[in-house]
């Protein structure tokens, strides 16, 4: 597998990292996951926006702009079908064992390439109400930090993510969000979904979803509720920017509509009209 870090092309073999890295050593690292279509990143601008934000707020220095990254992308996929998973990751870098005072300027940017397996549209998973409740956020917002353990703990508790998602719950019992994605339901045509203050990860997707909600009429709740409120739901899904929305058949008793719900299929439906319309540059 083809690798890029701090500028250079290599094979994910030669990939190496310093011990002395604040990302090793205290987990100070942050990355965003996303897929391209045809070659075409269509929503890079918004995961660069939202790792820019996390990096700010741990004085950590980006010397990469979004267009060099899309170079990046344009190599990386070159001998594909212009289809690919990415994982855009920065660490703080090198430094003397101790906690950095000031600032982080020369971090470890690397952008890693595998094979996207494209999981077919509908194909639904079940849901499992998780142990594990969901830890709270380092600082105010939740970023996709290297502070992960909590995620890995709740992963031990389903068979496999193909075909199960596990749903977090806060400390407080509300629902939160999937292992490795938003959650979204609907009741009578109202979508729900937990609200940024239950502490969750605020999504590309989720945002994505939220916006074409409003654009297809659909109204949009986002709040604390307790698991009772999904389980009494027609439809349910989760989101990501990788697997883009995912029908959930049931969780525990309660079973859902599934890749048959209305809701559901307008939205994933706008969502890919979205998608092709900003990679043809519409």
């Amino acid at each position: 597998m083809l690798c890029w870090i701090d500028g250079e092309y290599l094979d994910s073999s030669q990939l190496r990292i310093s011990p002395f890295d604040h990302g090793f050593l205290y987990g100070l690292g942050f990355f965003e996951t996303f897929r391209t279509y045809e070659g075409e990143a269509p929503f890079l601008q918004e995961h660069m926006k939202r790792l820019e934000k996390a990096l700010q707020y741990f004085h950590i220095h980006m010397p990469y702009t979004v267009e060099e990254l899309r170079t990046v992308i344009k190599r990386l996929n070159e001998s594909s079908d212009g289809a690919g998973y990415f994982r855009l990751n920065v660490s703080a870098g090198p430094h003397d064992i101790g906690l950095q005072p000031t600032n982080y300027t020369e971090p470890t940017v690397i952008l890693f390439r595998k094979p996207l397996l494209e999981r077919p549209r509908g194909k639904g998973k079940e849901g499992i109400w998780l142990e594990t409740p969901r830890n709270t956020a380092e600082g105010v917002y939740r970023f996709k930090s290297h502070h992960y353990g909590n995620n890995v703990l709740a992963r031990f508790e389903v068979p496999n993510l193909a075909d199960y998602e596990g749903f977090f719950l806060t400390e407080d019992g509300f629902v939160a969000e999937g292992i490795t994605s938003n959650v979204f339901w609907v009741k009578n045509d109202i979508l729900y979904t937990p609200s940024l203050e239950t502490g969750i990860l605020g999504g590309i997707t989720r945002s994505s979803v939220m916006s074409l909600a409003a654009d297809l009429g659909v109204t949009v709740e986002e709040g604390k509720y307790k698991p009772w409120a999904l389980e009494q739901a027609e439809e349910c899904f989760v989101t990501n920017a990788v697997q883009e929305l995912v029908p959930i058949e049931r969780i525990g008793s309660a079973i859902f509509k599934g890749s048959a719900g209305r809701v559901y299929n307008r939205l994933h439906d706008a969502y890919i009209a979205q998608i092709l319309q900003r990679i043809k540059g519409e």
